[in-house]
């Protein structure tokens, strides 16, 4: 469990910015999503026990005890701890509420009643499943809700809560709570792997989502590590997987993949929304974590292969902008045409940014930046590693500071 004191700032800004919220004349219910161990119900219960409101917290983490009347019970609840004045009214907040089969009828049906009666209720919902959350706003509470999402651990957030250096953060992400457990590298990996992965795709994506193919799923992620930072066709990716899939399935698998904030595809720049969506994804990890908790190797020996560290180097700023896209600050590309390659392309409002990581990996691409530049424009150009900006340095400062106009 996270405290107060390690609480990095990104979440404490959040966690000012949610009692702001609360403290406002009721007008949308708040949204607070991100990936599982982000520290999503540390922040809720700070806010709450710091409030001079009453509150009712209810977690919907056994979906199997857990049913639309639960919800009606948790708000009824809520309802009662009102003050008789009503002027500050109450909070309610229901954490992994996507676990609930229609759970956003019902929250719909109870706020407006609420509305209609001018009952100060205030709500907060959490979910560590970001797509069906998103799928339950959209499809029932459209203009009744405001979003906060919680992306994985920046190395800035790692380092100033932990201590961690570098190289400690290329190997074992951004998954704070797991940081306590890495002087032992097997429990660390343990964890990884049964606490978060697994109980990610079993019960975020696979319990809660139709996979006619789970196992193919499975198969899909583990894939996605193993060639996080590179691009792959889907036929390709069938061949790997030894499927009989199609590559709309397998699209659909990333994107529930993606959802859970796991892993996900990068897609082709090319000015061309249409041509965007036809490309070949180029597989990137949300956590490098995913990557090194199922290979059995200790950092020293990850180190030592610097084909693998060069890989975990570019995942790692890869990661950095793909977490930040799932927080809405910017949209992230790769772009590349014959045998030249740019590693990333960022567009933050009217500004395109175009990255090249310098990781010391052999590689069997040309750098690309003079084509992209001659084809599109972009308003900067950023080479990272190499002699150009340490990794250390971009991996520190949030993605506006390098990609804004």
């Amino acid at each position: 469990m996270l405290s107060k004191t390690t609480l990095p700032p990104y979440t404490r800004l959040l966690a000012k910015l949610l009692a702001q919220r609360l403290k406002e004349p009721r007008r949308f219910i708040q949204v607070v999503t991100g990936p599982r161990q982000v520290g999503k119900t540390t922040l809720v219960r700070q806010v709450l026990a710091t409030s001079d409101m009453a509150f009712q917290y209810a977690s919907a983490d056994e979906p199997t005890l857990r049913g639309r009347q639960w919800i009606e019970e948790q708000w009824d609840a809520a309802r009662l701890l009102q003050r008789p004045e009503g002027a500050k009214g109450a909070v309610l907040a229901l954490d992994e509420v996507q676990k609930i089969g229609g759970w956003s009828e019902v929250v719909k049906r109870l706020w407006d009643e609420d509305s209609a009666t001018g009952c100060n209720l205030k709500v907060v919902l959490l979910g560590s499943a970001p797509l069906l959350i998103q799928r339950g706003l959209t499809e029932s509470l459209a203009g009744r809700f405001e979003i906060m999402h919680l992306p994985h651990w920046t190395f800035s957030e790692m380092s100033s809560c932990f201590g961690w250096d570098l190289d400690t953060y290329l190997f074992f992400g951004g998954y704070p709570g797991a940081a306590s457990l890495i002087t032992d590298p097997q429990r660390w990996s343990c964890y990884i792997l049964d606490a978060l992965i697994e109980t990610t795709i079993s019960r975020d994506v696979l319990l809660l989502t139709r996979v006619d193919k789970p196992a193919l799923l499975r198969r899909l992620f583990d894939l996605a590590c193993s060639y996080s930072g590179q691009i792959l066709s889907y036929t390709k990716m069938l061949g790997q997987l030894q499927d009989a899939g199609n590559t709309t399935t397998l699209a659909h698998y990333l994107d529930l993949l993606a959802g859970a904030g796991m892993v996900m595809g990068i897609q082709k720049y090319s000015g061309s929304t249409v041509r965007r969506r036809g490309s070949s994804p180029k597989l990137q990890v949300l956590n490098t974590a995913l990557m090194t908790a199922q290979l059995g190797l200790s950092m020293d020996e990850a180190r030592s292969d610097r084909a693998f560290w060069g890989r975990l180097i570019e995942s790692a700023v890869g990661s950095h902008l793909a977490n930040a896209q799932n927080a809405s600050t910017c949209k992230v590309f790769y772009w590349r045409e014959g045998n030249r390659e740019v590693d990333f392309v960022v567009q933050a409002g009217r500004a395109l940014t175009a990255i090249e990581v310098k990781s010391g990996r052999v590689r069997g691409t040309l750098a690309g930046m003079d084509a992209f530049s001659a084809a599109f424009k972009p308003t900067r150009k950023l080479l990272v590693g190499g002699d150009g900006i340490p990794i250390g340095e971009f991996l520190e400062e949030p993605i506006e500071h390098w990609v804004g106009e």
